[in-house]
């Protein structure tokens, strides 16, 4: 495999997911480090070369860039066990993969960055009109989880997959800005332990 890089913002759960799902494969990861808070990742530069989006993370393989941190976790997984076998649960991997991006992210990892990184007196009055909104869908969407896990370990199939490991990387910190509470989830929590007791486990601040 090509070099890779990962360009990122190390407090990004989407960035986490690329180094979690690489030191699960034992796969070596140099790192650029951007603070998004700064705008580092909206200069000419990072616009032209490495994501027109303005965003991380971004896979750089070689001398081509991958943004999206689902699409990038897949590209590191492909024939590997964290990618299922079974055709039908490879589609069933990648719809919780969809799922955390439309429902789990946008409210969960936006209100975790607000709330944490940003300041609840530094949001615009447009911001602070969507907290409620976000917390119950945030709400919801941990409820869903919950209920899923009720009589499995894992979101698909047996064992670790990428299912898992892109709905951890902000699950697990969604607690600081205090916007959820996982006590109220038990089986999020026993799920969030399983995963992090795994070989090849990292935490987001390492």
């Amino acid at each position: 495999m090509d070099r890779l890089t990962l360009h990122e913002d190390p407090v990004s759960g989407n960035c986490f997911k690329i180094r979690l799902t690489a030191s699960h494969l034992g796969l070596p990861l140099e790192r650029r480090l951007y603070d998004i808070r700064k705008g580092e990742t909206r200069t000419s530069f990072y616009l032209s070369t490495v994501n027109a989006n303005g965003r991380v993370p971004v896979l750089q393989v070689g001398e081509r860039y991958l943004p999206e941190s689902n699409a990038a976790i897949f590209y590191l997984a492909k024939g590997s066990a964290l990618i299922p076998a079974d055709r039908w649960d490879e589609a069933d991997m990648l719809r919780w993969m969809f799922w955390e991006q439309y429902n789990h992210e946008p409210n969960i990892a936006t209100l975790r960055f607000w709330l944490a990184y940003v300041g609840r007196d530094n949001l615009s009055d447009a911001q602070r009109a969507q907290i409620d909104g976000k917390r119950a869908a945030g709400a919801a969407a941990l409820a869903l989880m919950d209920a899923h896990l009720t009589h499995r370990q894992w979101f698909v199939g047996n064992s670790l997959s990428l299912a898992d490991i892109a709905l951890y990387a902000y699950t697990h910190v969604c607690e600081e800005g205090g916007a959820f509470d996982l006590t109220a989830y038990p089986r999020v929590q026993g799920w969030l332990a399983r995963v992090a007791g795994l070989p090849g486990h990292i935490r987001i601040d390492s």
